[in-house]
């Protein structure tokens, strides 16, 4: 009897058309170093017109700068290795890892996964998951390095596609940036350039850092929801069912000396956390900052990568001592260097991305391209719905040619929040809605800072997948993220909702 085969929706003959032509691409690494030279050659062709742009923050002229020039060589050539070793990601995945490589090898995860597969309801793991995705944003890059892996390897775990579950995952943890139940980093980051380009209009406005909050608690359900939704209804019957080499464990329920363990582990992650309160309670806590007692821009903010290590490493070593699994410090450092081992490739890409990066900002290219598409939709002369539309749509373009988010609001700012004021709306409006647009393309560009782990993480599980199936299996998140989020905001418009404590959507007449 011959097989029929289920024929394929227009959406995944899309994706698939997406997936084949992106695989069509050189390796990453080539493709990156290849961007590099691309630039290097761009920069000297445009650098010989007249182009120039005027800075919107500090007033300056902005030139193309020539990377063929004799100053341009000497850059390459001596910035190479700092270029590399100060790429911000390289440094995290690393320390971060060498703790969790502790827990991984002592076999503390991997309960972990079972526990968490054995008593979650399987209907809740996808939700689970990218919610958690969501809520990881307020520790920085703890999401990419820690849940994004994790959530395959349960998915795995439960018969599920693995990538579904990575997707799921990078989905909250990317695609749903800005959205959280908790303050995070960026918000007072993001405030701060608010504040100033504000006072280019009226020179006594002041942006609170929980300017956003109630439209972004929000927004963390409404992300956990629309992940949900995608990955159930296009990723999961795209993948179908999982051929690769990774075989699951296989679920049993816990021993004696697991249970041990996970006892072990748990007073010492405890230990860590009664040391970290001890550290933010009091005002002047030896974690908050110095002078001023704040959390946001505290050690324990910027340290957050280095007591992952030490709570993973902590928890790593006690459940092996309690499940026995750990003998002496042997096997500690084993673990450790077997977590090492899954990065080589990801080195080798992080060599070639870091070079094309900075590059790229050597050149002014980036910011040149930025300035330009930011004056031509000031021009557009829009409505009110349909400008704050284009900007979302504006600032979801510039994020695939500039990957800091920050950066890029350095930029616009200026630009948009003034003009906005004029219209009615306030700063922390605009800085709310350039925060939709900053997040939904995070997980489709190639220059966000951890794309190229993304990519290492699914050739565990696909070794002929690339960039192409990186984005192809994003993409749908990329446009529902989109609208769902454009529409929430348009309801908040609707409703003349306050977006955050203190801070209206319109100003005051």
């Amino acid at each position: 009897m011959t097989e029929v085969k289920a024929k394929k929706s227009a959406i995944d003959k899309f994706l698939s058309i997406v997936e084949k032509i992106g695989n069509a691409l050189p390796h990453p690494a080539t493709l990156f170093a290849l961007f590099a030279l691309l630039v290097v050659v761009l920069s000297a062709i445009v650098s010989q017109f007249d182009l120039s742009v005027i800075h919107p923050g500090t007033g300056q002229v902005v030139k193309p700068f020539n990377l063929l020039s004799a100053e341009g060589l000497h850059m390459i050539l001596t910035k190479m290795v700092t270029n590399f070793t100060g790429f911000a990601p390289l440094g995290t995945v690393l320390v971060a890892l060498l703790g969790i490589g502790i827990a991984e090898g002592s076999g503390l995860i991997g309960t972990i996964l079972r526990l968490v597969v054995i008593s979650s309801p399987k209907k809740m793991l996808t939700f689970i998951i990218v919610f958690c995705g969501v809520l990881s944003n307020a520790a920085s890059e703890v999401g990419y390095v820690l849940l994004v892996p994790l959530a395959a390897i349960i998915f795995l775990a439960a018969g599920r596609h693995p990538l579904a579950g990575l997707a799921a995952a990078f989905a909250g943890v990317s695609g749903g940036y800005s959205a959280n139940l908790l303050l995070g980093t960026v918000d007072p980051l993001l405030a701060g350039l608010s504040e100033e380009a504000a006072r280019i209009i009226d020179a006594s406005y002041t942006v609170n850092p929980a300017s956003n909050y109630y439209f972004m608690a929000v927004s963390t359900f409404l992300i956990a929801g629309l992940g949900t939704w995608v990955t159930e209804k296009i990723v999961i019957p795209r993948l179908g069912k999982y051929t690769g080499d990774e075989v699951a464990d296989e679920i049993k329920a816990l021993n004696k000396e697991e249970k041990k363990g996970l006892l072990f582990a748990g007073l010492a992650v405890l230990g860590v956390v009664l040391f970290v309160l001890g550290g933010l309670i009091p005002f002047d806590g030896y974690l908050r900052e110095p002078g001023t007692g704040s959390i946001l821009k505290s050690p324990f903010m910027h340290g957050i990568v280095a007591l992952i290590f030490f709570a993973a490493g902590v928890a790593g070593i006690f459940y092996g001592i309690g499940a026995k699994t750990i003998k002496s410090d042997v096997d500690v450092m084993k673990g450790m260097g077997k977590s090492m081992e899954t990065l080589g490739s990801y080195i080798v890409l992080v060599f070639f991305a870091a070079q094309f990066v900075a590059y790229f900002n050597w050149t002014n290219l980036g910011l040149i391209m930025a300035i330009n598409g930011a004056e031509v939709l000031k021009a557009a002369a829009l409505g009110n719905i349909p400008l704050m539309i284009a900007f979302i749509l504006i600032a979801a373009a510039i994020n695939l040619i500039m990957g800091s988010a920050s950066a890029k609001w350095a930029i616009m700012a200026p630009v948009f929040i003034p003009m906005f004021m004029l219209l009615g709306f306030s700063p922390e409006f605009t800085q709310c809605a350039y925060r939709i647009g900053d997040s939904v393309s995070n997980v489709i560009s190639p220059m966000m800072s951890y794309f190229a782990l993304i990519i290492a993480f699914i050739q565990r599980y696909d070794k002929k997948a690339g960039m192409g199936t990186v984005i192809s299996t994003m993409l749908p998140y990329t446009f529902v993220f989109l609208i769902g989020w454009t529409i929430l905001l348009l309801i908040w418009m609707y409703f003349d909702l306050p977006i955050g404590p203190g801070a209206q959507m319109f100003l005051a007449k």
